[in-house]
C-alpha cells in the first residue's frame, strides 16, 4: 500500500509517499480502505520527534490517528460490521495510509449525511473538545470562555458548551474569524492586549470556566477571569499548567462518545469546518498549512 511517512524526523518536508506492507486484520480487528485521514498538531509533534507515552515510534513511521472508510477485511470475532461498511474511528498511528487496521471497538458507522472529509475530521478534535469540557464540568447556564474558538477543536467545543446549556459561549479569534464564530453561536472577542478587560465587559456577571486551544495569553487570562481553578484546562499551553496551578485534563477516546458526536451532526448540531484538502502527495503541505497554527477548522487528507 501507499502511505505518507517519515523516515527521519524533522520538518514537513520530511513527510513522503511510501510502499508498505498491506496490514492484515487480526482477531476483532477490521481494515479500512481510508479515503480520508484527518490532520492534527499530534500528528505533527510526532513527526518533529515527540513520542507519546506507551507509544513505539518505528521509522519509516506513518502518523495519522483519525480515520474515515469503507471496510474490506473483517477478523475473527467482529460483530456489527462487515466488508462494505461506511466507518470513522481512530488509531493511535498509520492513519495517513490506503489501509488501515483498527480494533472494532474504535469505529462507528458514518452517518449517510456526512461526507468523507468531514467523517476524517471529527474524531480527533471532536473527542478531545468532548474530554475536555466535561472535565471542566459545562453544564446549563455557564458562561465558558474557548481561547482558539475559531480552529478546529476550538470550534468543537463552542458547538458542545451550547449543545450542553451554556448560556454565553465567548471565543477568542482574530476579527476576519468573528462571522464564523457568530454562526456557530459564541460571542467573539479579538485576541492581544486588554483582552481580560473586553471578555469582562462581555461577562459582566463573571466567567464560569475556560478551554485554551491557542495558548498562553488566553490561559492566563482564564486564570485571572475563572475563579475554580478546576474548571480551567490547556489542550496547549502544557509548559504552563504548573506555574498556574492548574491540573492536566486527559482522557480516553470511545466509540460511544464518537457515535454521539457522529449522531449530533446528524441532527445538524454540530458543523464540521474543513479548512483545506490534500491529496496523500501533499501530506508535507498539510502539516505546513496546521504548523501555521492560523486558519479556521479542519485539515483533512484525501486518500481515495
Amino acid at each position: 500500500m501507499r502511505a505518507a511517512a517519515f523516515a527521519s524526523i524533522g520538518g514537513p518536508e520530511v513527510m513522503k509517499v511510501m510502499n508498505f506492507p498491506d496490514p492484515q486484520a487480526g482477531p476483532g480487528q477490521v481494515r479500512v480502505r481510508v479515503k480520508t485521514a484527518g490532520v492534527q498538531h499530534y500528528d505533527c509533534a510526532v513527526r518533529s520527534g515527540w513520542t507519546p507515552q506507551g507509544v513505539d515510534i518505528n521509522l519509516p513511521q506513518i502518523p495519522g490517528n483519525e480515520f474515515a472508510g469503507i471496510v474490506d477485511q473483517v477478523g475473527d470475532g467482529v460483530t456489527g460490521f462487515s466488508v462494505g461498511s461506511e466507518v470513522l474511528g481512530f488509531a493511535t498511528l498509520n492513519c495517513y495510509a490506503e489501509y488501515v487496521t483498527a480494533p472494532a471497538d474504535q469505529i462507528v458507522s458514518k452517518p449517510g449525511n456526512m461526507s468523507w472529509e468531514e467523517a476524517g475530521g471529527l474524531t480527533g478534535n471532536g473527542q478531545g473538545a468532548y474530554i475536555a469540557l466535561k472535565a471542566i464540568g459545562i453544564g446549563l447556564g455557564d458562561t465558558v470562555l474557548i481561547n482558539g474558538a475559531a480552529g478546529s477543536l476550538g470550534a468543537f467545543a463552542v458547538q458542545l458548551a451550547k449543545e450542553w446549556g451554556a448560556k454565553t459561549v465567548i471565543g477568542t479569534a482574530s476579527e476576519s474569524n468573528h462571522d464564523y464564530l457568530r454562526s456557530l453561536g459564541a460571542v467573539p472577542v479579538t485576541y492581544g492586549e486588554g483582552l481580560i478587560e473586553r471578555v469582562r465587559a462581555l461577562a459582566p456577571e463573571g466567567v464560569d470556566a475556560a478551554f485554551d486551544t491557542a495558548g498562553a495569553e488566553g490561559l492566563r487570562a482564564a486564570v485571572e477571569l475563572v475563579k475554580d481553578k478546576k474548571r480551567i484546562c490547556t489542550f496547549f499551553a502544557y509548559d504552563l499548567i504548573e506555574e498556574l496551578g492548574l491540573r492536566v485534563v486527559r482522557g480516553v477516546r470511545s466509540a460511544a462518545r464518537l457515535a454521539e458526536l457522529a449522531d449530533l451532526h446528524s441532527q445538524g448540531k454540530l458543523h464540521i469546518q474543513i479548512r483545506q484538502s490534500f491529496p496523500l502527495e501533499r501530506a508535507d503541505d498539510a502539516h505546513r498549512a496546521i504548523d501555521t497554527r492560523h486558519g479556521r477548522g479542519k485539515i483533512v487528507l484525501v486518500i481515495d
